[in-house]
């Protein structure tokens, strides 16, 4: 058996463990493990690749950006930052058609400036968005379809757990991946608000159950009150990008410091407790060991893939039938929405990156570029059934207090789901639209 078809039959049989339900990172190590054992033929050699490869992964102290951002994250959610932006921004777009959709997805882009978790974006929103657009009149699954599309902001626009993740993957500059994540993200976020108003205006019947209820002047916050709610968000935002940016940290070092800013307005606002703060600190453990798990399998699996030489094979075969940087940007595009609909985005990137990158290298495409169309096609899955993550969350987060049915769900994010393939299209024709505030 050659190593081509070692690798390749890894892939095929690493598609069905994870369906069947093994965890990510156990079925890319033992493959792997497996793998270089077949290729070699020699126990040791892949025994000794495993213990090399969790020594190396994880060694580097930029490995404390990721429980320091999702620290972050869980602290936002606690302080209420998400309810303030999403209730400032409902005062700001009360007047226009469709304005608390429009609302929602204001408010999304800010908090994924503070958080880059999109799951925390959709638990958050669907407490804060929910109630209030079904109590003016909205149609139970545009309300939800806003909340699920808009919560794919948290891993577009920095500070993202997803770039992140492709940066360790890749070798990429973090701080470039965050740069080049705000133009695309702002992009999708008008998007959206353009198709809300568009739908509010020319379909109705998909925004509105009956007539648009009357706006309540009375209710409205005075502009101090705004201003002081918004203070938060904007102390968020400036230590944590502003830091980065302007060059006076490092992504590692901007997380420490959103992560001590979050954690002292949740003082301030006196939304921490003891054991709230230990929930906190669990959640993060969590979260950080899992990433960290995967990280090291996915590090793993990308040695037995370079072993086997599948990259190279790939591209040669790629050559010899003709396809261009083109066919390969569809075919890859194409591959990472459909496993969008079974499996999580983190998993997309530890099974696709290992075997792409190198074909992506040899294409030279900007690889910062390429993690931008990476991270978009992967946040799709999110939308989509039968997995689409996004709305499990949304389901859950609803309980028993709002019975929709999954299937109205996913057709409440259709536009936002078609949107996003639309703009994932506008950014693959332009790259220059990623990279343009880059130096």
């Amino acid at each position: 058996m050659s190593s081509e078809i070692i690798a390749l039959g890894s892939l095929v049989l690493m598609l069905a463990l994870i369906y069947a339900g093994m965890h990510v990172a156990i079925t890319l190590g033992l493959l792997s493990f497996v793998g270089v054992w077949l290729i070699r033929g020699d126990m040791d050699i892949a025994a000794n690749l495993l213990a090399q490869a969790v020594s190396d992964s994880i060694a580097s102290h930029i490995f404390g950006v990721v429980p320091l951002f999702v620290l972050t994250g869980f602290l936002v959610a606690y302080a209420d930052v998400g309810k303030d932006a999403f209730e400032v921004a409902n005062q700001a777009f009360r007047r226009i058609r469709g304005g608390l959709g429009i609302a929602t997805v204001a408010a999304n882009a800010v908090f994924a400036a503070i958080t880059g978790i999109s799951i925390a974006s959709a638990a958050v929103f669907t407490r804060v968005a929910v109630p209030q657009m079904l109590r003016f009149g909205y149609q139970p699954r545009f309300a939800v379809g806003v909340v699920a599309g808009s919560s794919v902001l948290g891993m577009l626009i920095p500070p993202s757990l997803l770039m992140i993740l492709y940066g360790f993957l890749s070798d990429q500059s973090v701080g470039d991946l965050f740069t080049a994540g705000i133009v695309p993200g702002l992009i999708l976020a008008v998007a959206f608000a353009g198709v809300i108003l568009l739908m509010a205006w020319w379909r109705p019947g998909m925004v509105y159950v009956g007539e648009p209820q009357p706006v309540d002047d009375e209710a409205l916050m005075p502009l101090s009150e705004m201003l002081l709610k918004m203070l938060p968000i904007v102390l968020l935002i400036g230590s944590i990008l502003g830091g980065i940016y302007t060059g006076l940290f490092t992504a590692t070092e901007a997380g420490a410091v959103g992560a001590l800013v979050a954690l002292l307005i949740a003082l301030v606002r006196r939304k921490l407790t003891l054991r709230s703060f230990w929930g906190v600190l669990t959640e993060t453990g969590h979260v950080t060991v899992s990433v960290s798990f995967l990280i090291i399998c996915a590090n793993i699996y990308t040695r037995m893939l370079a072993m086997s030489g599948t990259p190279q094979a790939m591209l040669e075969w790629m050559g010899a039938a003709g396809l261009g940087v083109v066919a390969f940007l569809v075919i890859y595009v194409v591959v990472v929405v459909l496993l969008g609909t079974i499996i999580d985005s983190s998993s997309i990137l530890l099974i696709m990156l290992p075997l792409m990158l190198p074909i992506a290298q040899q294409f030279e495409l900007n690889l910062i570029w390429f993690g931008v169309i990476t991270v978009v096609a992967v946040e799709i899955g999110l939308l989509t059934p039968p997995f689409g993550l996004s709305i499990y969350v949304i389901k859950s987060t609803l309980g028993r207090t709002v019975d929709i049915p999954l299937g109205e769900m996913f057709r409440g994010t259709a536009p936002f789901t078609l949107t996003m393939l639309a703009v994932l299209a506008l950014l693959m024709a332009f790259p220059q639209l990623s990279l343009m505030l880059l130096k």
